[in-house]
């Protein structure tokens, strides 16, 4: 994303503290990206690098002032400054702004494979697979599929010997783009995944997956009645979350959602699902550590 406030001065101070910020030096950028936002009052990026640095500094008000004025000057909120303020409790749970999952994950699409297949050990779409199995009986047909948040093609690569037809969405163009290189989706389409949803013909589809979606969603209410609508009767959901040990849902410090094992299943239930399949299996690791999750799988 190229960063700029329209001052060439203020944009150079702004990448001086960025360079400050890459050695470590937090409060030196700190002081320099003050400096910025008094020249280009507008500047979100600038902003969101000074909240950046004061809550390296564990200055968490101030990092609160600087997130909220990134949020007011950028409306789409391509940098997640709302995602920022509900981690330090400024807001509640709060769904990721679109313009900053789409922003996220263009800039990740070209190493996006590379960094789950190594670093990760990435396997969301395998475990679907395997829980989907366990919860049908073989073998495995589905007419229609849908593959949320489909992003580089992963889950569909896995899904498509089981799949008559199979549809991609994804809120993402750079995603979109290698996904289309594998040739495995009938269809393609750009677009917010639950807006998505929603837009689908009544009683359409047999099968819904969604690998590793969900954890940028703090409601998961919110899916269960689109699922439904769009699901001929018969027809499956299945995703994979994070979890944790309490209750509800947490923002955990990747800026990613964690669901617990009741929420889900008060989720499923609500949304008058049957509840196939709740297992726990982690889908990455992270600093050499397994992820917790949960794989789910529920009938209409």
């Amino acid at each position: 994303m190229i960063q700029s406030s329209g001052d060439l001065i203020a944009d150079r101070r702004y990448e001086w503290a960025r360079g400050l910020t890459d050695a470590g030096d937090h409060a030196a950028a700190a002081d320099l990206l003050a400096e910025v936002v008094a020249l280009a009052p507008g500047f979100a990026a600038a902003w969101f690098a000074l909240g950046e640095a004061r809550e390296r500094l564990g200055d968490t008000a101030g990092a609160v002032a600087a997130f909220e004025r990134a949020r007011a000057a950028d409306p789409d909120d391509a940098h997640g400054a709302a995602v920022r303020l509900a981690r330090l409790g400024a807001l509640p749970p709060v769904a990721m702004p679109i313009g900053y999952i789409q922003s996220l994950f263009d800039g990740y699409a070209p190493k996006f494979e590379a960094s789950l297949a190594g670093r990760l050990g990435y396997r969301g779409p395998q475990i679907l697979l395997d829980a989907v199995r366990r919860a049908m009986p073989s073998p495995l047909h589905f007419a229609a599929a849908l593959d949320l948040g489909c992003g580089t093609g992963l889950a569909g690569e896995t899904f498509r010997p089981f799949c008559g037809s199979l549809t991609g969405v994804d809120l993402s163009p750079g995603m979109l783009a290698l996904a289309r290189d594998k040739n495995v989706y009938d269809r393609l389409d750009e677009a917010e995944a639950m807006s998505y949803l929603r837009a689908v013909p009544e009683a359409s589809l047999d099968l819904i997956i969604a690998a590793d979606v969900f954890i940028y969603f703090h409601e998961l209410l919110q899916i269960g009645g689109p699922a439904v609508r769009s699901l001929k009767p018969g027809g499956l959901i299945a995703f994979s979350v994070e979890t944790h040990d309490g209750d509800g849902v947490i923002l955990r410090d990747t800026l990613r959602y964690a669901h617990a094992v009741p929420y889900v299943r008060e989720a499923m239930a609500a949304a008058g699902l049957d509840l196939l399949c709740l297992d726990h299996a982690w889908a990455r690791r992270e600093k050499g550590n397994e992820v917790p999750g949960l794989v789910v799988v529920a009938r209409r």
